[in-house]
Formats: C-alpha cells, sequence, structure tokens
C-alpha cells in the first residue's frame, strides 16, 4: 500500500524515537493529522524549545533551563550528601520519592567497554572536583544493578576510598507489592544482603 510522501516522513521521524515501532508510529502520525493545526504547532514548539532552551547544569550536569540547576541552586537541600547516577532522568525518578534532599552528580553513562565509554567519557573528573571542595560528607551510588553499573560503582568506590568519605549504595531488592514466587535468585539474594534491623 502507498502512503502519501508526508505521512509516510512522519513515521519514519516518529519511529526514530525510543520504544516506538512502525505500527505506534503511524498511529501518532495519523493522531496528529486529524488533530487541530493549533496542537500540532504547540507540539513543535515544544520541542523546538526543548532543544535550544535545555542545557546541562555547570554543576551536577542536570538538565537545566540556566546555567545552575534548581537543584543545585536550592538553599534548601543538604549539601553535604550527594546522589551519583547515570543520566538525568534518574534524577526525576529520584525526586517523585521525595525520599532525597541532597544533591545529585550525574554521569551522563556508565563504564562500557564494548560501547567504547571509559573513565574520560563519563563526569568522574567533575565528580573528584566537587568531592575536593570538602563540602561533601557522603556519597550515595544509584547506578542501575546491571554489569555496567556495577563496574561503574566499584571504580568510584576504589576511587573515593582515599577521601574521608561515607560511601554507600541504594538498596536493591524485593519491589513493593512483588511476589517472592516469581522473583529470580540473584533479587532474592539481594534483597538478603541489603536487609536492615528493627
Amino acid at each position: 500500500m502507498l502512503i502519501a510522501e508526508p505521512l509516510q516522513k512522519a513515521i519514519d521521524e516518529l519511529s526514530k524515537l525510543p520504544s516506538i515501532g512502525k505500527k505506534t508510529a503511524q498511529r501518532l502520525a495519523l493522531h496528529l493529522l486529524k488533530s487541530d493545526l493549533s496542537n500540532v504547532e504547540a507540539l513543535v514548539q515544544s520541542l523546538t524549545e526543548l532543544k535550544s532552551k535545555i542545557r546541562f547544569c555547570s554543576s551536577c550536569f542536570n538538565l537545566s533551563v540556566d546555567e545552575k540547576c534548581d537543584i543545585c541552586n536550592s538553599t534548601k537541600r543538604d549539601r553535604s550528601i550527594l546522589c551519583v547516577v547515570e543520566e538525568a532522568s534518574d534524577i526525576i525518578a529520584i525526586e517523585r520519592t521525595n525520599e532525597f534532599n541532597g544533591l545529585y552528580h550525574v554521569l551522563g553513562g556508565v563504564l562500557n567497554p564494548l560501547a567504547n565509554v571509559g573513565v574520560d567519557s563519563l563526569h568522574i573528573k567533575e565528580l573528584i572536583t566537587r568531592i575536593d571542595e570538602k563540602e561533601i560528607k557522603e556519597v550515595i551510588l544509584a547506578l542501575n544493578p546491571d554489569a555496567e553499573g556495577d563496574a561503574t560503582s566499584l571504580y568510584l568506590i576504589k576511587l573515593l576510598k582515599e577521601y574521608p568519605l561515607k560511601i554507600s549504595r541504594i538498596a536493591r531488592g524485593l519491589p513493593i507489592g512483588g511476589d517472592l514466587e516469581f522473583a529470580d535468585a540473584a533479587t532474592i539474594g539481594r534483597a538478603f544482603i541489603g536487609r536492615i534491623s528493627l
């Protein structure tokens, strides 16, 4: 079946987005085609502003409109605790919990030799510079529990051991509402290792 060229172009562009296959891209393109022109123009404008106005915080590499992000500028945050994450999207997830009130540091990825991501590709030097300023008393490693995240955590632990810091990792284990019967052995094992005293 032949598809009109502008529609096909829209489908092709939408399908380049993560988690969007050809069928979903087609549904989205057809939805946009049926929408009012003002709605489509508002979407285009928001995407243009996303690219032109958002940049990385000069201190922690979080997403920001200004040179420093709102978290780094806040006087209400605990400046002695630093949570290290892989990407800015991790900050959004942690902030939703309302459980952490310190500062963040975005590495910009994790060590992955197969993808040519080494120490110099990440914001590790900047992390050390922040720790050298002596304001940080605890570093929490909140990296994904996969091979690359674990390797990066081990590298950072070894690097940070020479500083007078408390170094911790976020706990891993069973999710709330999870069922032991369906959990894998590694997850159950982590839950036992990360158990807390009552």
